[in-house]
């Protein structure tokens, strides 16, 4: 059983492979968080909680003259505004008469079989027998509002989920103003706090600091999770390592604004809460209608970052991934972007295609350009029509041509986008976010359409299912180019505004499942100028995600060493692109280019036209090599075995198979010197006492491990290496 309840004492343990989660019903139906870490049984852990009379720390009115019991110090499972606890809390209302209180206190619960959905969102998934859910419901008895607590335990993954329904249970209109997904209360301080900054063209850049009193946050307010900070933290032991001490990571599962805040407190205790950022959010809710927050998920690691990391990727590899393209092996495509942006026709598409089909390629992929009136992004978005002048043909003929060559076609779209030049604005400019009275504000020269009206999404599904109805499209890339700003929709009244964000995501939702479920062959990639939208939300539709529109092979290093911590290999979109690289000018080796690019779903983005004979040797070189590593790098535990931020000569990480009978070594030096001395590379997750080959020469899995690989000596700036290793029977 994964959820054991303790009749006597209202504990509830909610117990995974190596982790457990505990709760109790307290006094007058306070719902107490005890505990979340290792293992420890059913053992009541309450007593860990200290009763004392604390100066300005308020009594809940039951408890009359008994001052040792407050909400202001107490650790909660779903902290409320407004009722003597002054933390971070989960949810804020106005109810009908004014007051913003809110006290929720247990009534019942419920044990369910398998693991619970969300109706219009994503969330995890489990087969049979692989997952159960705890429902806590909640209910203020002042107001009638009420709450229901999800908990799914998906116990061999390792994986606790939370999330909560608030339900207008009373006569009179509520305005909900916060809603977060979950709380979560430790008993100490001294924390650190990791999360994963960072801008367009640089994302989830890695941060580390150490928590102090008060609260500090990440989040977005862009109406995407955004390019500058990720919808996954981490806390943990300020000793941890990727090897050794106590971690917990929170991934949101959701694609919008959001906040991720911790506060220590004035006793040295630290709370945690993630959700949908309440800064631009409210929703009113009548009597009888409910509100479903997104869904969390959380892990903890007593063994350092590196078995965190495996244990999110393999939740979201078969958790949250889904259909024949979470298992089944994805082309290797060109994008023509590098190659040609919007400088492009049909015959030059073909000839593209010609190249790529001689070495080894299996997919090209048509970007920006293709349709309306978009000769520059100055205009066109919105006018899913395909310029037929500019490709010399239709669409479908372009396809079918393609498809001659043995290649498959793949389409990029930006669906949720308008030009102020374009036919559909014309048409239809109430369909635009942008507030009345106002000019508004253009990213990219474009304005976002309002996703939060059906109909708007209705218009816009129905032209590119269209498209995908007539042409053989295996691939499709969706893109968003801009933050959301300007919030405003002619489809809602005044009172009723706070709500386009959250009815914005579900529009978008809602559209993506529709895609999945009428198009199942089809590889949904998706974009927001890169890695703007790479979360756990989007994966739940799209197996992989384009990391970043910064295609360095250095810079790269980077960005993908911060989304390993949380997101699978699987889902990092890593092209090979020009050197000089179009985005820094930095000039690398193509086979280091391959070399960083095979982190993750491999493809191209450059014009082959300009290789060289040799450097087309080398494509076809890669291509074949990534093939062969293919299910060893989508499939195998992913290691990081330097820190680029650290003060190293290279970076290196490793592909190691489950059995661990094979591992790919990957290294790229990053800085030349004079007469250097040896750069050694400790390897992990070997089998100590395996044998393995690597060319012609043997090493034990111990001396790999402990005593380390020397990389040869560089015969010029970012060189890379690459090295199978298979152990021997």
């Amino acid at each position: 059983m994964a959820i054991l309840l303790n009749q006597e004492t209202k504990v509830f343990t909610l117990q995974t492979k190596t982790s457990a989660y505990q709760m109790k019903v307290a006094d007058y139906g306070v719902l107490l968080h005890l505990y979340y870490g290792r293992r420890i049984g059913d053992c009541d852990l309450s007593y860990l909680i200290q009763r004392t009379d604390r100066g300005f720390c308020g009594n809940p009115y039951e408890m009359q003259q008994d001052r040792t019991f407050s909400l202001d110090y107490f650790p909660q499972e779903y902290s409320c505004f407004g009722i003597g606890d002054y933390r971070t809390d989960c949810v804020k209302v106005i109810n009908g008469d004014g007051s913003c209180a809110v006290d929720y206190r247990y009534r019942s619960h419920r044990i369910l079989e398998g693991k619970y959905a969300l109706e219009g969102l994503p969330a995890l998934f489990a087969g049979e027998g692989q997952g159960e859910t705890l429902v806590i419901e909640m209910e203020d008895q002042c107001t009638g509002m009420k709450l229901e607590l999800y908990y799914g335990i998906l116990e061999e993954a390792d994986v606790i989920t939370r999330a909560a329904k608030i339900i207008n249970g009373g006569e009179k209109t509520v305005l909900l103003k916060r809603a977060m997904s979950m709380c979560l209360d430790f008993n100490t301080d001294g924390m650190d706090w990791v999360h994963f900054y960072g801008k367009h063209t640089m994302e989830r850049e890695l941060e580390r600091n150490r928590l102090h009193h008060g609260r500090q946050s990440v989040g977005s307010e862009r109406g995407t999770s955004s390019h500058q900070h990720n919808p996954f933290v981490i806390l943990c032991d300020p000793s941890c390592t990727e090897e050794t001490g106590e971690c917990y990571g929170a991934g949101l599962i959701y694609s919008g604004s959001f906040l991720a805040e911790a506060e220590v407190d004035q006793f040295h205790q630290t709370r945690l809460v993630m959700g949908i950022s309440p800064d631009q959010f409210s929703w009113m809710l009548n009597p009888g209608e409910s509100f479903q927050t997104p869904e969390v998920a959380l892990i903890y690691s007593g063994e350092g970052f590196t078995p965190l990391s495996h244990k999110f990727h393999r939740m979201a590899s078969e958790h949250l991934i889904r259909g024949q393209w979470a298992k089944k092996r994805r082309p290797i495509l060109i994008n023509n972007w590098e190659a040609t942006y919007f400088n492009f026709n049909g015959e030059k598409l073909l000839n593209i295609a010609r190249e790529a089909k001689e070495l080894g390629i299996e997919m090209l992929v048509l970007d920006d350009g293709w349709f309306g009136k978009r000769d520059s992004d100055y205009s066109g978005l919105g006018d899913w029509t395909v310029n037929e002048k500019k490709l010399g043909g239709s669409l479908k003929e372009l396809a079918e041509k393609v498809n001659a060559l043995g290649m498959k076609f793949g389409l990029w779209v930006e669906p949720e986008m308008i030009s102020e030049d374009s036919n559909l604005y014309r048409s239809h400019p109430d369909w635009t976010m942008r507030i009345p009275g106002r000019p508004g504000n253009v990213a990219r020269s474009q304005f976002v359409l309002d996703f939060s009206r059906p109909e708007v999404v209705d218009g816009i599904q129905e032209m590119i299912f269209k498209i995908l109805d007539e042409v053989n499209i295996e691939y499709v890339k969706w893109d968003f180019n801009r933050s959301i700003s300007n919030y405003f929709s002619t489809a809602l009244p005044v009172n009723r505004q706070g709500e386009i964000g959250y009815r914005y995501m579900l529009g978008l939702y809602r559209f993506l499942e529709n895609l999945v479920t009428r198009y199942p062959h089809i590889l949904l990639e998706g974009c927001s100028g890169g890695g703007g939208r790479f979360d756990f939300g989007m994966l739940y539709y799209s197996p992989q995600i384009w990391c970043s529109d910064d295609t360095d092979a250095v810079e790269r290093l980077k960005i993908q060493y911060g989304t390993s911590f949380g997101y699978p290999i699987s889902a990092v979109g890593s092209h090979v692109s020009a050197s000089p690289n179009h985005q820094t000018g930095r000039k690398t080796p193509l086979e280091t280019r391959g070399t960083v690019a095979m982190a993750g779903s491999f493809g191209y983005e450059l014009d082959l036209r300009c290789l060289s004979p040799e450097e087309k040797e080398i494509v076809r070189h890669q291509i074949q090599e990534y093939k062969q590593h293919y299910d060893l790098i989508h499939e195998g535990d992913y290691y990081r075995l330097t820190d680029p931020y650290g003060d190293c000569r290279g970076v290196a990480w490793a592909f190691v198979s489950q059995d661990k009978a094979e591992c790919l070594l990957c290294a790229v030096l990053t800085r030349l010197q004079a007469n250097p001395d040896g750069v050694i590379v400790k390897l992990k997750g070997l089998n100590p006492g395996k044998r393995y080959r690597a060319g012609d020469k043997v090493y034990t899995g111990e001396a790999l491990m402990y005593g380390g690989f020397l990389l040869p000596l560089p015969r010029e700036e970012y060189q890379s290496w690459r090295f199978y290793l298979k152990a021997e029977e």
